[in-house]
Order: structure tokens, then sequence, then C-alpha cells
């Protein structure tokens, strides 16, 4: 084979082998090439350039393949051109040693500066999720550099993360590859998105919710659960269908009884919603005024409230004799319940604040009384279900004696 030929994957594994003592150079002829040479010997195939820097030949070693993939010498080779055209020395001069962008500054950076589509900052809630996913499946990486990701760095990991968790896998892998766009956007890293384009795994969209045979079971569980802050949470996480983590978040100054509402500054959509609350979640609430200044469900750690309670809740379900329930289907099972009452799909979207192109519009023209008469509704025919109250009367869900 010449010594001068465009670098390929194939044609570069099928370099004959170097004699022993022998040392082999090959010439990339690709538009893109920016002077990269390879060095092969021994088994040992290396990447690097060779330039004059200050009227001398300097060579500059790369990396090695297939650990570093073609285009990613050509991207390097062109980054240390440039350095030498500015009479930097790669291999000596500090300025040159400056690596690139680390998966790990990387990481940091898009946690303190990316904002969302609607301008917004990523919420707390969203940044742990994001640190507890890296920290689980892409930490052992961040140390490298972003130029010597290849594709097949994320196609595996997504492989082998979903041979048990394959939503996790999709979701990993989507983080992924919002990391190299916002690198991208930054002009942190150049070239294709390695985690960009991985065929995700399918998902079954979750459609459980508290049946009407299974209600009775589950307010006598929660009657008898002996925490009332996490009793009541779990109360007004049903009653209002807002998402667990606005639940878990409620604060006194976003409530206003007298009108029998709740304010969230910020939702997951990125806007403020007003939730409706029926009779008995307002019940609820007048009962634990006075328990705390700020937070409506308090806690000991240091957020000030509670968080995600997993303990209580597989209490709660395990004296419910209830499986495959978790405290997000709460929220499914109010909009279920608004279903089977009558309600509109704009309603029920309106009271669990979904948004849709096709929704938004319509919900824009809602007021809160058909989104109000819908959740009481529900909600009496839940506790009617649950033998906790006639149609038409208002019970208050207090704790069993």
């Amino acid at each position: 084979m010449t010594t001068h030929f465009d670098f390929t994957k194939p044609k570069i594994e099928a370099l004959r082998e170097p004699k022993p003592g022998e040392r082999l150079v090959y010439h990339d002829t690709h538009k893109n090439a920016a002077g990269l040479q390879l060095r092969h010997s021994g088994n040992t195939k290396t990447f690097f350039i060779q330039k004059r820097v200050d009227g001398k030949p300097e060579r500059v070693t790369i990396g090695k393949f297939p650990d570093m993939s073609i285009e990613n010498a050509r991207k390097e080779a062109a980054r240390l051109s440039a350095l030498i055209a500015q009479k930097i020395n790669p291999n000596t001069d500090a300025r040159a040693l400056k690596t690139e962008t680390t998966l790990q500054e990387l990481f940091d950076e898009f946690l303190k500066h990316r904002r969302n589509k609607r301008g917004a900052f990523l919420s707390e809630k969203t940044k742990r999720s994001y640190r507890y996913d890296f920290g689980l499946y892409l930490e052992k990486w961040g140390k490298r550099q972003l130029s010597q990701f290849k594709d097949t760095d994320f196609g595996k990991l997504h492989a082998a993360i979903g041979k048990e968790h394959p939503t996790t896998a999709n979701r990993v892998i989507a983080m992924a590859s919002s990391l190299f766009g916002y690198a991208a956007e930054r002009k942190l890293f150049k070239g294709a998105n390695p985690a960009h384009g991985i065929k995700k795994f399918p998902e079954t969209k979750r459609d459980r919710f508290l049946q009407s045979d299974e209600l009775p079971a589950f307010f006598k569980a929660l009657a008898e659960e002996p925490n009332d802050i996490l009793r009541d949470y779990f109360l007004m996480a049903l009653l209002t269908g807002a998402r667990r983590s606005n639940v878990l978040e409620m604060e006194w100054t976003q409530i206003n009884l007298a009108r029998a509402e709740w304010r969230i500054p910020t939702t997951k959509n990125g806007e403020p919603q007003t939730v409706t609350l029926s009779p008995e979640a307002a019940e609820i609430l007048r009962n634990r005024q006075g328990c705390h200044a700020v937070w409506v469900f308090p806690g000991t750690g240091a957020t000030g409230h509670i968080v995600e309670p997993k303990k209580a809740w597989r209490r709660v379900l395990d004296r419910a004799g209830i499986d495959n329930l978790r405290i997000h289907d709460l929220r499914r099972t109010l909009g279920s319940w608004q279903a089977k009452t009558g309600a509109s799909l704009a309603i029920v979207g309106k009271s669990l604040n979904h948004k849709s192109p096709s929704t938004t519009a319509i919900y824009a023209r809602l007021d809160l009384d058909p989104v109000r008469e819908s959740v009481e509704r529900a909600t009496g025919a839940m506790l009617a279900a649950g033998g906790l109250k006639e149609s038409g009367v208002i019970v208050p869900i207090k704790k069993k004696a």
C-alpha cells in the first residue's frame, strides 16, 4: 500500500505488520488532514504531526489508533497546527499544554449555565436528577477530553444500561446528547454529536391509577399512617393532581384558602400554575396551619421540607395490599377520575398543567370554574368509591382513631 492515502479505519487496520525494529510512516491525504500522519511500530499505531517550529522540525504526538478515532485525530492535528502557526510549540509551551474541555468540566458548566427552551435555568430537581445519572454512568469518563469520544462509546453504554433499565438508558443518552449539544453551542466542541442518533429503546407509558376496588383499602391505609405530615402529603398529591415535587415544596405563601387556590410559581413546564383546591384539600391545609411558618410539609433535612418519602409510601401500599403503584400515579389517578366523571381532555389537561401545541390555545381560553367543578366532582367520586362519603357530602379525611 502507498504511504499516502485517505485515512479510514479499514485501511489502517489492513496495514502490513512492520518488521522487527522497522518504523512505517503514513500520510493522510484527506482534505481535513491538517498534516496528520501515522507511525506504525511493533503493535502500536500512533497519530502525530511534524512541523517546523522556529526553523526546527518538531514532532507532536496526538494519540494512538484505534483509541482515538481518525476524525478526532484530524481535529487535534488542526488545533495543534494552528498553535504552531502562532509560533507556539505544543511540546513545550504552557499555552498549548492547556487541554481541551473534559466531560466533567462540561457537565459542571452545563449545570451552571444551561437554560431550557423558555430561557429558565435548570431547576434544582432537574440538576439533582442529572447529577445522579452522571455520577452513576458518565463520571467514569469525567477526565476524558470531548474530542476523544466516539459514537460507539455511547452506543455501547446505551446497550449495557438497557439490558435491565431501558428507560434509564434512554434518559442517560438524552442527557449526554444535551451535553454535547451545549458544548457545540459554546464552541467547546466541534464535530458530530457522539450521543446523537442512537435508537432509543421502546418505552411503555404507564397508565396505572387507583381503581374503584382499590380505593377503600388505600384510604384506610392512609388513615392508619402514623406520620401525619406524610399522610397529608400523599392525600394532597392525590387531591390536587400536582407533580410530587411541587407538593413536596409547597409553601404557605403560595396558598390562598379564601379563594381555595394554590399558586405554584414555577412548574416542570417552566410556567406558573394555579391549582384549584377541593373542599377536602382545603380542609387538610386548614388542619396543617401553624405546623410550620414556611413549609406545608416540613422536614428535618437541609431543604427544610420533606423529600421523596419512599419508605412511608411502601408502608401505605403494604397495608393496603396494593402493588405497582407509584406516588406519581396519584397525579394520573385524579386525571383518570376526572375523565371517568365526564371531564373533557382540555379540562383534565388544564387541571394537570399538561402542555402540548394542540392544547395550549384551548387552555388559554379556559378559566378555573370548569376545572374546579371537574376536580371536585372527581374527588367526590373517588371518596365515594373509597367509602368515605356519599355523593355531595364533604367529609374531612382524618387519621383513624
